[in-house]
């Protein structure tokens, strides 16, 4: 019978501690420890102009860049819930409401007849605070659900924590280019 040691049993447990760690790392280096993919302004825009937005939709995560370039954020979003529901290319923040209301739309009541427009407050879809976008029914914000974040949630819209949309919403000023891939 093989004696093993105390000394050896802890470095055999602590190797395989180690182990997911070190296959994760092996995935390659497109990807951070939060599984974000990695994005660059100058991969998607010619200049950063009032500041820029990249919407990933499929690492579910917003990145944002201030004009200055001295400002970087990375964020947890919620996504559409289908490709039909995916709006992808260009587009620009064209106005920004603190306490938005919610207005279902025509394809929406199509869907859920029982849908109703919904003012500010905790019930509203939108959170605390709405980006929206050139594109119409298309916007950021925020929502009362945490539990939609990270999923294929949203029917268009992107989605975040209600503190990180208010903390999104103070950094990008109404003409902030926004590409969602």
């Amino acid at each position: 019978m093989t004696k093993i040691s105390r000394r050896t049993l802890g470095l055999i447990a602590l190797g395989g501690l180690a182990a997911p760690s070190l296959v994760r790392a092996q995935a390659g280096p497109a990807r951070n420890m939060s599984s974000f993919a990695m994005q660059h302004w100058q991969d998607h825009f010619g200049e950063l102009g009032l500041g820029a937005i990249v919407a990933d939709t499929t690492s579910r995560a917003l990145h944002f860049w201030s004009g200055d370039g001295q400002t970087y954020r990375t964020y947890p979003t919620s996504v559409p819930i289908s490709e039909e529901l995916t709006k992808r290319g260009y587009t620009e923040i064209v106005r920004k409401k603190e306490g938005p209301s919610w207005t279902p739309t025509a394809s929406m009541m199509e869907r859920f007849p029982h849908y109703r427009p919904v003012g500010p407050g905790p019930d509203n879809p939108l959170g605390t605070h709405a980006m929206y976008l050139s594109w119409p029914a298309y916007l950021i914000h925020g929502t009362h659900d945490t539990r939609k974040i990270g999923r294929l949630s949203s029917d268009g819209c992107i989605g975040l924590y209600n503190e990180k949309i208010e903390e999104l919403f103070g950094l990008c000023p109404v003409g902030t280019q926004v590409r969602i891939i």
